[in-house]
């Protein structure tokens, strides 16, 4: 039996780049899984990295609140929407936006740019409830802001078409505009974590690193387009 094992291991070790067979699939791995981010950790707040994590993460709010909802306003108040960029338009403002700031802060925050999506990186145990609140703060501060820059440009526009919010259409219920949203943000925070998978970035690492935003932007852009239509 020993030396049925030991042929097993000897195949699987023999063609490696192959996906590895028997006893050596439980034991090779071609890549590393990072360890579990703590609970707590306080040396963080000590460090100037965490700091300027969060506000990589308030400015990339803050920036996507301000594009973003100038957009939807612009279409909104025109009256004539050939003259617009249309709901196509705002699609790509919400896409285009997360992929310049992703690209931005990944290497600083890991753009996260959601409250959602810290939330869901936190439960994965990918970074600690330090980082977590501090982000969703920040996150949440970067956001008012944004739309209270907006606000003091544009007051009156701004009051008419209620800072370019969403309202659940015609026909639907608030149950269902809460279950689009629910369904919506799985889908996004499943593509953060597919994107960002250790096992995915060591064995695609000839794939360039804008893939990642560029995956989250479509991801992002095609919801827009569902959900707005």
């Amino acid at each position: 039996m020993e030396g049925k094992e030991e042929d097993v291991k000897l195949g699987a070790n023999k063609f490696p780049e192959r996906q590895p067979l028997g006893t050596s699939a439980q034991t090779d791995k071609d890549y590393k899984e990072p360890p579990p981010a703590p609970l707590f950790e306080p040396g963080e707040l000590k460090s100037w990295s965490f700091y300027r994590a969060g506000i990589a993460e308030f400015v990339a709010t803050f920036l996507f609140l301000y594009i973003t909802i100038l957009t939807v306003m612009g279409v909104s108040r025109s009256s004539s929407k050939c003259a617009t960029v249309g709901i196509q338009g705002i699609a790509w403002a919400f896409g285009g936006m997360i992929f310049a700031l992703v690209y931005c802060t990944a290497g600083i925050s890991g753009g996260h740019i959601n409250p959602a999506v810290t939330f869901g990186l936190f439960l994965a145990r990918k970074l600690s409830l330090t980082r977590a609140i501090f982000y969703m703060v920040m996150q949440c501060l970067g956001a008012i802001c944004g739309a209270g820059v907006v606000k003091g440009f544009q007051p009156t526009p701004y009051q008419m078409l209620g800072g370019g919010a969403n309202v659940v259409a015609h026909g639907y219920t608030k149950g269902d505009g809460l279950g689009a949203e629910i369904i919506g943000t799985f889908v996004l925070v499943y593509t953060v974590f597919s994107a960002t998978d250790a096992k995915r970035n060591a064995r695609d690492s000839h794939v360039p690193v804008c893939i990642i935003p560029s995956s989250i932007t479509w991801v992002l852009a095609l919801l827009f387009l569902f959900y707005l239509v």
